[in-house]
């Protein structure tokens, strides 16, 4: 008889796993997809010898996440950490580049020099204090209240009518709203606002990181960590509903809001249900995967240095594209977001040749093919980028939830990040993990700390388990519980 069961092995799942297998519990993950790791699986999409990520294959939050700094992550697995974070071309061979070090990016920004290093120093800085801040349940006293005020107050600068009042050239605010941009809605906006914030800080502080190998080495190695411990790991195994675990003493559930609503009708209270059908799905993405001959040939030099690329010109012409998008409609020159990790990870594909994914924004559950605007976008900016091209896969937004049944609607954030939803997600509760449910609880990006490879959701739904169901106060981590 299992102890506890966790429905799905995304990073969240397993990091739930990894907590009570640790604590001494019979552990079980069952997974419905054929192979472990939900949008954070490795697979060879296109032609042999080349392996592509689901999702992200860059992870400004692995080293960051104190999960996975308890976890040791970075002594399991190896990491390249570019010398620059992410790329921003404009018109012409012009762009701007954020270098991990703070003052070189600063550098390169001309006139919006100081204001850059004024604006993302402080948080660069003191990045654990904004992490703790911003990484849990928003419902709560900050523990360090200081850098939680200097972070609200950017963001409300960066998120309202006045963010472009710190700026005089277009570069900077070009190289930030790109960032910003991860967040899929409205520019500008508090949550993209805050979103963009930590994630530049982050790119200051300890770089964004390329797993070695793909993010498939980040799952392959808390699975590890779970079978070492005792736990089970099967794949191929769909939970139609959680009566059919009746006799575990604890069930986590790494699904969606709409996922747990399906599988737990019938058992989860009427009320509740309905909350959880309320929860609010953003616009998605549609995404291509190539292999390729050789490296971009990017007219920006700089972006040929950079895993990360982000396509969308000026401030203003991302607004409007994102505007265009949270319209329902689709943006002729939409914000695209492009990854080649090879240029700092070779073991992605043959010698001498290189993988890369972009995406694009499209309004929710878009069936449209976006090859064709993604590869003539990046063309615009490389030159020469066709006929490098050996083979794409596309994936519509429609296409993407088939995947990963998290990804609702192409939502790579399983849920709208609004200020609505980052006070209530997936429901408004100290505790949003659990469900009204004795031992059951939901742990996915639609809980707190919302998207991004860190296991957080996991690891706070499992401490919450051990410390409800089991009484134990002192999770096997160290990390502290939830307050």
């Amino acid at each position: 008889m299992d102890d506890a069961v966790i429905i799905g092995s995304g990073p969240n799942g397993l990091a739930a796993a990894v907590t009570l297998a640790r604590a001494g519990l019979r552990v079980r993950v069952l997974e419905a997809a054929p192979s472990i790791g939900g949008a954070a699986r490795t697979l060879p999409l296109t032609i042999d010898g080349y392996r592509h990520d689901v999702g992200a294959a860059v992870h400004p939050l692995a080293l960051a996440s104190s999960f996975f700094r308890a976890f040791q992550l970075d002594r399991r697995v190896s990491f390249a950490i570019p010398e620059v974070s992410y790329a921003h071309p404009l018109a012409g061979s012009r762009g701007g580049l954020a270098y991990r070090s703070l003052q070189r990016t600063a550098a390169q920004l001309g006139k919006d020099g100081t204001a850059w290093r004024h604006l993302l120093g402080p948080l660069a800085a003191h990045i654990d204090e904004i992490s703790d801040f911003t990484a849990k349940q928003m419902l709560r006293v900050p523990r360090y209240p200081v850098s939680a005020i200097r972070f609200a107050l950017r963001a409300l600068e960066q998120g309202g009518p006045a963010w472009d009042l710190r700026f005089r050239e277009d570069t900077a605010p070009a190289l930030l709203t790109g960032v910003m941009a991860h967040n899929i809605g409205r520019l500008p906006s508090l949550p993209s606002a805050a979103v963009g914030l930590v994630l530049a800080g982050h790119a200051h502080a300890r770089g964004w990181p390329v797993p070695i190998g793909g993010t498939q080495s980040i799952i392959d190695a808390m699975a590890d960590d779970v079978r070492a411990h005792g736990g089970i790991i099967e794949a191929g195994v769909e939970v139609q509903s959680l009566r059919e675990l009746a006799g575990a003493s604890v069930v986590i559930a790494n699904t969606s809001a709409k996922g747990l609503a399906r599988i737990g009708a019938g058992l989860l209270p009427d009320q509740y249900v309905r909350r959880l059908g309320r929860f609010r799905y953003g616009n998605g993405v549609a995404k291509v995967d190539y292999a390729l001959s050789e490296q971009v040939p990017w007219s920006f030099p700089g972006a040929r240095l950079s895993p990360t690329v982000h396509l969308g010109g000026t401030r203003r012409n991302m607004q409007l594209a994102e505007r265009a998008v949270a319209s329902s409609d689709r943006s002729k020159t939409p914000y695209i977001l492009v990854s080649q990790p090879t240029i700092v990870d070779p073991t992605r594909a043959p010698r001498g040749r290189h993988t890369l994914w972009a995406y694009m924004h499209v309004p929710a559950s878009s069936p449209h093919d976006p090859t064709d605007i993604i590869t003539r976008a990046i063309e615009s900016h490389a030159p020469g980028f066709r006929d490098t091209i050996l083979a794409s896969r596309s994936h519509s937004a429609t296409q993407l939830e088939t995947i990963d049944a998290n990804l609702v609607g192409g939502d790579i954030s399983s849920g709208e990040i609004s200020m609505t939803q980052l006070l209530s997600r997936p429901v408004l509760s100290p505790r949003p993990w659990a469900t009204p449910v004795r031992g059951v609880y939901l742990a996915s990006s639609s809980t707190p700390p919302a998207s991004g490879v860190h296991g957080l959701a996991g690891y706070y739904a499992a401490v919450l388990a051990l410390k409800q169901v089991h009484g134990l106060d002192s999770p096997p981590l160290g990390l502290g519980t939830e307050r």
